[in-house]
């Protein structure tokens, strides 16, 4: 259509590719044309949905695409309406996409135009999808639902809630907005906003990670800063007709953000403060101050290290704890399957004689998490006889190589001769005398051997044999003693002695958002019967 219109029109207004005609644009209109500025912008604008297909196609396509596809079309459009403009001056300047497309093919071109605009829903769908995401991972968005639509890549995602406020959303701007202007001016301080953060965040990469020279991270600022700087204050007038949703809308976003990053930050950091010291753990002993019943208890918390204060509220609150506890703590890993002999990660957290452990579970983001709670037991306790299996293996190799050690110590002593003026002096080949008394050893000891062959080779071997078994078995039959999931919600509280604001914000907003998010264990299949709660707040 722009080849159409500009040959049919006016072909000479391809001159403006030259830059002086900027100038005269300028000197000509002066304040008017700074005001158009705005509308500059959206002609470029709408392009930049593409990168959202990042999860979808490869860089160097989306790249190729754009230089090769994306931008011909777009300036052979502007160009052939602007050819249509100048002969056509009366009224056409409301809309003239639809008025340069020739009667014969306008039916056709209006239904491309609505497929073209569910494209690009859908692309900037995505991008909302992907930016929620990659919040929640950095702790700045409240835990939404995520559903993985592939198993091969990990970027396409669907979000039903952030789906359904899109949805929402847009009905409401759209029947709330008197005219197109209003979306159009709406759009342009959206999209200046959203280039200045990229020229920033770019800005701090190349400073942070690249470590390139000063002058062209400072070039760089100078150029694409300030030429996007001079296209936002060209859109700042128009605040008051249509850009102050976009601005309403972003400071609500970060408001949220905000408390939500503060409050999970302070209760992390809360948490990690008040560990139980392992000091303390050694003072109360290995019944824990309590009584310790047959069983195991599966204690979830996000903490990855120490025992959780959560845990001391246990057994300060329940009149027994089980005789093994393990401390759960799920990760989320960016694989899509993570295998089932990689899906704990075990070590000890006290001594033998407590029976505590810690338990990283990692899943993928395509793993069924609502798996049977005994499929889920019985390859836990496989994974644990392992670890106890593993640290037995390493404390007899330990053993035999101290046995080494000595015996090479031995051997090299008796290989070294001392002169009396001092002088060292190393023998190649062990006396006859000691090879005839390591001979006669080695044929008594193979003689005791058959007449014995029932006496144990090392009483040190046998020794942790019989420790191990008895470990196997003490969780074996707590096993059988029954498995029960405590669920420990920690929640903070503004001191009384804080604030206004912090109590507001604490109390209140946090609280409501962590109360309406999802929880970290959401996803698990948690029997009722088998099923604990305990809660605690911290006063911050």
């Amino acid at each position: 259509i722009g080849i159409y219109n500009l040959i049919k029109y006016d072909a000479s207004v391809l001159r403006a590719f030259n830059p002086v005609h900027i100038y005269l644009y300028f000197k000509r209109n002066s304040v008017n044309a700074w005001y158009a500025l705005g509308g500059c912008l959206l002609c470029a604008t709408g392009s930049e949905a593409m990168f959202a297909d990042l999860c979808y196609f490869s860089v160097r396509s989306i790249q190729l695409t754009f230089v090769f596809l994306v931008l011909p079309c777009l300036l052979l459009g502007y160009l052939g309406q602007a050819a249509y403009l100048t002969g056509n001056l009366n009224g056409a300047e409301k809309h003239p996409f639809f008025l340069s497309i020739p009667s014969g093919i306008f039916w056709p071109v209006l239904l491309i135009a609505n497929i073209a605009a569910l494209i690009a829903s859908r692309a900037m769908t995505t991008a909302t999808f992907s930016c929620i995401k990659q919040s929640s991972n950095l702790g700045c968005f409240p835990r939404l639902k995520i559903i993985h639509t592939s198993k091969r890549l990990m970027g396409q995602i669907y979000i039903p809630v952030i789906n359904w406020f899109l949805l929402v959303g847009c009905l409401v701007l759209v029947c709330s907005m008197s005219s197109i202007n209003e979306i159009g001016n709406a759009y342009g301080i959206a999209e200046l906003g959203v280039m200045m953060m990229t020229t920033i965040l770019v800005t701090i990469v190349m400073l942070l990670i690249w470590r390139l020279n000063i002058i062209i991270v400072l070039s760089f600022v100078v150029f694409f800063l300030g030429l996007e700087l001079t296209f936002f204050s060209s859109v700042l007038w128009s605040v008051t007709d249509g850009s102050w949703v976009i601005l309403v809308f972003a400071v609500i976003m970060f408001v949220i953000m905000y408390i939500w990053n503060y409050g999970s930050k302070l209760k992390y950091e809360t948490e990690v403060e008040r560990k139980l010291p392992m000091d303390l753990m050694r003072e109360i002993g290995c019944n824990l101050g309590t009584i310790r019943a047959p069983g195991i208890g599966l204690l979830y918390n996000e903490l990855a290290k120490g025992v959780p204060a959560i845990f001391g509220h246990f057994i300060t609150t329940l009149p027994a704890i089980h005789s093994m506890v393990v401390f759960v703590c799920i990760k989320y890993v960016p694989v899509p399957v993570v295998p089932q002999n990689e899906r704990f990660f075990f070590r000890r957290v006290c001594p033998k004689s407590y029976h505590l452990f810690r338990c990283i579970a990692r899943y993928g983001y395509k793993d069924v998490r609502k798996e049977n709670h005994q499929a889920f037991e019985q390859l836990l306790i496989e994974s644990l006889e392992k670890l106890i299996r593993r640290e037995a293996q390493q404390r007899q190799l330990e053993s035999d190589g101290d046995e080494d050690a000595d015996s090479e110590e031995d051997t090299s002593f008796s290989r070294v001769l001392i002169d009396p003026n001092g002088s060292v002096y190393s023998l190649g080949v062990p006396l006859l005398a000691e090879f005839r008394g390591s001979s006669n050893s080695i044929s008594e000891a193979s003689i005791s051997e058959e007449l014995n062959p029932n006496s144990p080779a090392s009483p040190s071997i046998s020794d942790a044999e019989h420790s191990l078994e008895r470990e196997l078995s003490f969780i074996r039959q707590a096993k059988e003693s029954g498995v029960v999931y405590l669920l420990g919600h920690g929640d903070i509280r503004a001191r009384k002695d804080s604030w206004f604001i912090k109590k507001l914000v604490i109390n209140y907003f946090y609280a409501f958002l962590r109360k309406n998010c999802r929880r970290g264990i959401a996803n698990l299949s948690v029997p009722h019967s088998h099923l604990i709660q305990v809660g605690m707040t911290y006063m911050v």
